[in-house]
């Protein structure tokens, strides 16, 4: 079976990268308005680039062929954003996220979410996220119709008892969930294995 990106429908093209490009982790992102409009939205085209400086980019698509969604506006104006990783428990209410919301109707109050205030940035972060990274935007970059927003991490809260003193993970602590194919299909990360690597 082949497939030729050049002549299908970008729907199938989507359809196809997100279901063979698995697992991917999973960004709940909190972002802020002008008004102080709180969104939380989940973005499964996402990881980690960097370390000097930490880098983080997702690529946030669009309501319809031109409407940004609010988390890639909010960004746009405020320039900061928080990325939750999410756990099982979690997984529910970070789908229900994902519901198409008029701009300034808040999931944070639809779905019964807790913020705790961050401590570099004005967003606010998801209390029961294991993981939550505060970002600021360093660039956005469009490309067609993607957008790739790249962000600096400032600033990081880890869930008690997921890490050593040392700061390696405890792999029986912390299990988040992945993103397999599309449209609603994820996996679980309670089933890890070592190979490790030549000297």
């Amino acid at each position: 079976m082949t497939f030729d990106l050049e002549v299908i429908p970008p729907s199938d093209r989507y359809r196809i990268l997100a279901s063979l490009i698995t697992p991917r982790p999973i960004a709940w992102i909190t972002s802020q308005d002008h008004e102080g409009n709180i969104n939380a939205a989940p973005f499964s085209f996402f990881n980690v680039f960097g370390s000097n400086p930490p880098l983080v980019a997702f690529a946030p698509g669009n309501k319809d062929r031109k409407t940004p969604k609010d988390t890639a506006r909010n960004i746009r104006e405020i320039k900061e954003f928080v990325i939750h990783m999410v756990d099982e428990p979690l997984g529910k209410v970070m789908v229900a996220t994902s519901a198409t919301l008029p701009h300034g109707e808040s999931e944070i109050d639809l779905n019964d979410l807790t913020t705790l205030p961050s401590q570099k940035i004005s967003v606010p972060r998801i209390a029961d996220a294991p993981v939550a990274l505060e970002c600021t935007e360093h660039s956005t970059i469009e490309i067609g119709s993607n957008r790739l927003v790249i962000g600096i991490v400032h600033y990081i809260h880890v869930r008690d008892g997921i890490m050593d003193d040392k700061g390696y993970l405890q792999h029986d602590k912390y299990h988040p969930l992945a993103r397999m194919a599309s449209p609603d299909w994820y996996s679980r990360t309670n089933d890890q294995f070592e190979i490790p690597r030549p000297d």
